[in-house]
């Protein structure tokens, strides 16, 4: 039995619920609108079906009886937790170089202490007797050991690691390890989220129209003060639908602030159309006239939002009257399901036919290309046969409300690119990075801001996967390296989600090769792909979010950088962002100092440390010199007297 404010402790399917049952799904979809849930099925996914109850969810209203069907790991919750948490820790590039010199260092000094040892065993011993005795050989053979591994090395390392996060702090980037503090300077690719991350997180209505007509936002809102005055005018028809079908709400504690100041909760795109509503007419007269009686929250599924309203404030919402549905939602979701719009020119309704949708897709392609998102309205009245309210109600509306639907009007939004975006590719490629744009948006809107900022900067159309397929040079097995620039495809590459679905490894081995590379309309599994594929092929990836999506993808990356805003996204991360996105470019420059001093110290340790001690040794066990020093005073020397100096190189700058 579930009820008001319990957690759900299981995946469990509902088998009876009251008629305002609801449940919150933020944290597992991110969508802050609650779900209703009934008892029959209408998800085309088990994360989207209303009648299942997901571990981890709240209720928030009425009550409900169902059967568990998946528990623990099982579970939408217990999937997405392992997605994030199986990968296994690796190595980091300075760990596997600092092995690597130990191995050699061991190696030589096995070979040095054999060498005495076998002398001693197979000459001396045998001949000379009076030479070297057992003690003095077992003496010689540690001293070899002693005298050649640099004990000062690990206290250096920590130490240079422990300075430079110290500087990457005061740049803004802070480590939440000592391990990752050089990877960041071995980075070759850097996979990078759009949204709240190269762009600001705060869009704007920049342009509104109709299937006939476009107007800037400025345009409208002056047409729509000298056209309102006409009842059936399309100007107040797009702004009644911008206001009815949204989700967004200022706060109440900063009402009395100007607009642009004033808060929002709700979706980012629905704020920016608030905020546009408000500017352009009396927004509150339009809600008092047609109140609100249902609505579908906005879903990464369907894509579309949908409210239901009495077309009078007076209507009875037990009485079976007409109503009126408002949609909004991605054009190329909604138009398969449009018959009529609304005319700007003739102020009336008319066929959407074949030369008005090729009219309405040239403008949704062209804002795109600008780097908008585009949000199309539309309407149409239904009379309802189930009781408002009723289960058979919400069934019946998310089936038939989509349906014949009259086009009112179509709206672009811009999230423009932060300003230090642009700087921090253009750096980040100076440095020998590719910088790769991975995003849940629409192709060709992730392709402008990517032209804006830099990733593209080929002047010719990106290629696509036929693009990519029709190379000659489609490879049958694993290519060189494509950290070489000569192995690379000087070119720039656009896939979306569903190419990714279709790719083998053969595809992944061209895809990698690519200079320039933007990812659209990506899963969160599809982000965690191709951070492991570019990784198989000898990549070291940085992935920069700030979302819940991105968890995975940072989780698995040798580096997982978090803007400071994703709370998630800083949990799974391995570096946090504490100011603008230009400050990756410190850390990677630090990074690379920490990698750059360590050289220096161990090319003075190995001569002034190591090889100085060992010769003593060395001479002793094969031309009876006394030994001056013993195996004591070599580790005191290695530990204080070779450290001092090396103090002075790991804290060099550039």
């Amino acid at each position: 039995m579930l009820s008001v404010g319990n957690k759900i402790p299981a995946d469990i399917r509902l088998i009876e619920t009251s008629d305002d049952v609801r449940f919150d799904r933020a944290v597992l979809t991110g969508e802050s609108e609650e779900v209703e849930g009934n008892v029959d099925s209408l998800g085309e996914t088990f994360l989207e079906a209303p009648n299942i109850a997901l571990m981890g969810t709240h209720v928030t209203n009425g009550h409900a009886k169902g059967v568990v069907v998946l528990t623990g790991g099982r579970t939408v919750m217990g999937r997405t937790s392992e997605l994030t948490n199986k990968t296994k820790m690796k190595s980091t590039p300075i760990q596997r170089e600092i092995w690597r010199f130990v191995l050699i260092i061991t190696f030589l000094t096995v070979v040095l202490a054999l060498s005495v040892l076998i002398i001693w065993l197979a000459w001396l011993n045998r001949g000379h007797h009076g030479f070297m005795t057992l003690d003095q050989m077992l003496v010689d053979v540690m001293g070899c050991i002693i005298s050649f591994i640099p004990q000062g090395i690990p206290v250096v390392v920590t130490l240079t690691l422990n300075l430079i996060a110290r500087r990457m702090r005061k740049v803004s980037v802070l480590p939440k390890s000592l391990s990752t503090v050089e990877t960041l300077g071995c980075v070759t690719v850097i996979c990078s989220d759009k949204t709240g991350t190269l762009t600001e997180n705060n869009m704007s209505v920049m342009f509104a129209g109709f299937v006939d007509k476009i107007y800037t936002a400025q345009e409208f809102r002056e047409n729509f003060a000298t056209d309102s005055s006409v009842a059936g005018s399309a100007s107040r028809q797009l702004h009644g639908a911008a206001v009815l079908c949204n989700g967004a709400t200022f706060d109440a504690a900063t009402a009395d602030l100007p607009l642009e100041k004033r808060d929002i909760n709700g979706d980012i795109v629905d704020g920016a159309i608030l905020r546009f509503v408000e500017s352009v007419g009396d927004a509150p007269a339009v809600r008092a006239s047609k109140p609100g009686i249902y609505q579908v929250p906005f879903n990464s599924h369907n894509k579309w939002m949908l409210t239901v309203h009495n077309s009078s404030p007076l209507q009875d919402s037990e009485r079976k009257s007409a109503s009126l549905i408002f949609v909004k939602g991605a054009p190329d979701v909604l138009i398969p399901s449009c018959t009529f719009y609304y005319s700007a020119l003739t102020n009336d309704i008319q066929p959407f036919d074949a030369v008005s949708r090729a009219k309405l897709i040239a403008t949704q392609e062209k804002w795109s290309r600008g780097g908008q998102r585009v949000i199309l309205l539309c309407m149409r009245e239904y009379t309802p046969h189930y009781a408002i309210g009723s289960n058979d109600f919400r069934i019946e509306i998310r089936q038939k409300g989509v349906e014949a639907l009259t086009i009112v009007g179509i709206l672009g939004l811009m999230d423009p690119p932060r300003p230090e975006s642009a700087v921090t590719v253009k750096e980040c490629r100076r440095a020998g990075i590719r910088f790769f744009m991975v995003t849940g948006d629409f192709g060709l809107t992730a392709t402008a801001i990517a032209r804006q900022i830099g990733i593209i900067t080929t002047h010719a159309e990106p290629d696509s996967l036929e693009d990519m397929v029709k190379m000659q040079d489609m490879p049958s097995g694993r290519l060189p390296s494509c950290r070489d620039p000569a192995n690379r495809i000087q070119k720039s590459l656009v896939l979306e989600g569903k190419d990714l679905v279709l790719f083998t490894e053969n595809h992944w081995n061209v895809a990698t090769r690519y200079e320039e590379i933007v990812f659209a309309r990506t899963t969160p599994e599809q982000k965690l792909g191709i951070v492991n594929a570019f990784q198989k092929r000898d990549n070291v990836v940085a992935v920069t979010g700030d979302g819940v999506n991105d968890a995975p993808a940072l989780r698995a990356a040798d580096v997982g950088v978090a803007v400071v805003t994703g709370s998630a996204a800083m949990e799974a991360a391995d570096l946090i962002l504490l100011g603008n996105l230009d400050s990756i470019v410190g850390g990677i420059r630090l990074g690379r100092l920490v990698f750059q001093n360590l050289q220096k110290v161990i090319a003075y340790l190995l001569p002034a440390g190591s090889w100085s001690e060992v010769w003593p040794v060395l001479v002793n066990a094969f031309l009876g010199v006394p030994t001056p020093l013993s195996s004591f005073l070599m580790i005191i020397i290695c530990c204080f007297t070779d450290l001092a100096p090396c103090l002075s190189l790991i804290v060099e700058k550039e």
